[in-house]
């Protein structure tokens, strides 16, 4: 055996690498640039062995995202208290998500003009059933539970404002949001409307 064949990668290694490979193009390029030749050649394969695993551009797409953003969901806080919970869930989306929202709102517009759908469709298809409850829900909840608010019918659009907020703060400067606009958001908008 060579060392050519010897060091060959195979399944979740070869996998491991290309999902790798196919994130920097779409960071580097955008959708327009995610191509299975370029994804290839940045993993140091073929591109025939991409069309094994992935048939289509879109499939390939899918298992990237999955790969690192749906598969890294924000831990869940869990203080005791509504407003520290909230405070503490949006630092660690501005942390560990604002390059992430940024990209995908970015590089994806080609992505989703071409298959007509939007951010909220991409969300629904890569999120499992049991993680598409948002974060805001579930410490809500808890606060309900512990009788810190009222147990009274909310619309989503309440309940997640405080992410939405956040999500168009990242999308709008690029940059992660400042503590400062975390704190009023929560003080300011979101608990006077849910108490």
């Amino acid at each position: 055996m060579s060392l050519k064949e010897g060091s060959r990668r195979r399944g979740q290694e070869l996998e491991d690498a290309i999902l790798d490979a196919a994130w920097a193009v779409l960071d580097e390029h955008g959708y327009s640039g995610f191509t299975f030749e370029a994804i290839a050649a940045r993993a140091g394969t073929s591109r025939p062995v991409l069309y094994r695993r992935w048939p289509q551009r879109t499939d390939l797409l899918l298992a990237t995202l999955t790969k690192f953003w749906a598969g890294q969901p924000i831990p869940l806080p869990d203080t005791g208290n509504l407003r520290e919970d909230a405070i503490t869930l949006l630092r660690r989306a501005g942390v560990g998500r604002a390059r992430m929202i940024t990209l995908l709102g970015t590089q994806l517009m080609d992505y989703f003009r071409e298959t007509g759908t939007s951010f909220s469709d991409l969300r629904e298809q890569l999120l499992p059933a049991d993680r598409r409850r948002g974060g805001f829900e579930t410490i809500l909840a808890r606060a309900v539970e512990r009788g810190e608010v009222p147990d009274v019918p909310r619309s989503a659009r309440v309940v997640n404002l405080p992410f939405d907020l956040v999500r168009h703060d990242m999308l709008m400067t690029l940059r992660p949001v400042p503590d400062e606009s975390i704190i009023e958001i929560v003080d300011e908008v979101w608990l006077p409307l849910i108490r």
